[in-house]
């Protein structure tokens, strides 16, 4: 039998669109021989050295509510298991961008609920004994793909042995089925082209939750 194929996929659970990329990849891991990890990236840390670069509200946004996500989400991995991370982030997506609950303590409380982890991992809202931890994860990711990109990162086995990362694709609807399949193949086809650098267009409308 073939051993399935490690898709390394760090996501920030903030992010509506890491979250319809990461629901694009579980659908390619359905048709395709692939198997999904999940890694906590931090939108809190990549930015808190650029903050005066961005806007109010979202400076407000990374001041604030951007940490108590994750630092929950990492203190999962740490007491209980990196294999906790894939039910929780879809626990944590659905409550956040499916049910627009937003990244409250009322989402986070009710995703730890929904996947049977204790609420007392809402003990790391403010403060966690972890971030080292969430800052290493963060670090592991984004220095696959530089520091201008934000979440989700992806990376995969190259055919000589080296890891192929990027960030993205973003992309909404979420594609199913064999559409699911060829935006993967074309990513990578794409991706693992020596000295490639960017492909993008204009983006038209918010991320389309209805589908998910």
């Amino acid at each position: 039998m073939s051993q399935k194929t490690p898709v390394d996929f760090w996501f920030d659970p903030l992010c509506p669109w890491a979250w319809m990329t990461s629901r694009w990849v579980l659908e390619v891991e359905k048709v395709r021989d692939i198997e999904v990890r999940w890694h906590v990236m931090s939108l809190a840390v990549l930015n808190e050295d650029k903050l005066d670069e961005v806007d109010e509200e979202y400076r407000e946004l990374m001041r604030t509510t951007a940490w108590g996500p994750v630092r929950v989400a990492i203190a999962a991995q740490e007491e209980h298991g990196a294999h906790v991370l894939g039910d929780l982030y879809t626990a944590l997506g659905t409550r956040i961008h499916n049910e627009g609950m937003g990244a409250e303590k009322e989402a986070v409380a009710a995703a730890l609920r929904d996947t049977g982890l204790p609420e007392s991992l809402m003990d790391h809202w403010d403060d966690t004994p972890y971030e080292e931890q969430l800052r290493a994860s963060h670090k592991e990711g984004i220095e696959k793909v530089g520091q201008e990109v934000g979440t989700p990162i992806i990376a995969v086995p190259g055919a000589d042995g080296e890891q192929i990362a990027f960030f993205g694709p973003v992309v909404t609807p979420t594609p199913k089925g064999e559409e699911a399949a060829r935006l993967w193949d074309g990513t990578l086809a794409v991706a693992s082209v020596p000295g490639f650098y960017e492909i993008k267009r204009t983006r038209t409308k918010g991320p389309d939750f209805s589908n998910l």
